[in-house]
């Protein structure tokens, strides 16, 4: 079995504890081919499959992105195009949709997660109309699925109380990618910030990672029967 896993920094696995190591160390005969961006957007990750498609044909791909289409406006720093509105977030994840279908069997859309461990916050809010796109794009194709990531970590979340950090200094985050890169850190930084999930309110602490591997194994498992 081969997979794909296209998306972010998130998948790509820095800042943070990356879910895609835990994940191959998990499924030690499967291939997985790791095609995170950090800083992706939709229209980016659009311009990037246009410029160079996929190489190889997969048996399931995960497309997490859209995190960035939201988290970027709060940042100084605007690395990459954001999509103006929902309309065009929705016709570009379409076009990227139909782009992956073209080399995968089978394709999981994963929901954007956190801006913030505060769920009611208006960024969270933004991304739960994202994730209500995302779910109607994935309807219409009976070889995709959905994976509404944003619902598993508030179902996380509903009984703790979380700091309202958020990271938006582009420095700080870099900052996060250079000193912390072992869990045991990364997780101490995110105790320190208040968090349960993320190490700076979007990217993944050792919880919130292994959250991910577990969601991403039930498709798979799902999908090798």
């Amino acid at each position: 079995m081969k997979i794909a896993c296209i998306g972010d920094s998130l998948t790509e696995g820095r800042p943070g504890v990356s879910f895609f190591k835990l994940l191959t160390t998990k499924h030690p005969h499967i291939e997985f081919d790791n095609l995170g961006k950090p800083g992706e957007t939709v229209k980016s990750l659009h311009s990037r499959l246009e410029k160079s498609k996929l190489a190889t044909d997969y048996d399931l791909s995960f497309l997490w992105i859209g995190v960035n289409d939201v988290y970027t406006k709060l940042l100084k720093v605007q690395a990459q195009p954001v999509s103006k509105d929902h309309q065009e977030f929705k016709d570009y994840y379409a076009n990227v949709l139909e782009m992956i279908l073209a080399s995968s069997k089978h394709v999981v859309l994963v929901t954007p997660t956190l801006i913030g461990e505060e769920i009611k916050n208006t960024p969270n809010m933004e991304l739960k109309e994202l994730s209500s796109i995302i779910h109607s794009i994935s309807s219409k194709y009976a070889n995709v699925s959905l994976l509404n990531m944003q619902e598993v970590f508030e179902h996380q979340l509903k009984h703790v109380t979380s700091s309202e950090y958020v990271n938006t200094n582009v420095m700080r985050v870099m900052k996060d990618v250079l000193l912390y890169k072992n869990p045991l850190r990364i997780d101490r930084l995110s105790k320190k910030r208040g968090l349960h999930l993320t190490l700076d309110g979007i990217h993944l602490n050792s919880k919130g990672a292994e959250l991910v591997v577990e969601e991403y194994s039930a498709f798979i498992k799902r999908l090798q029967l």
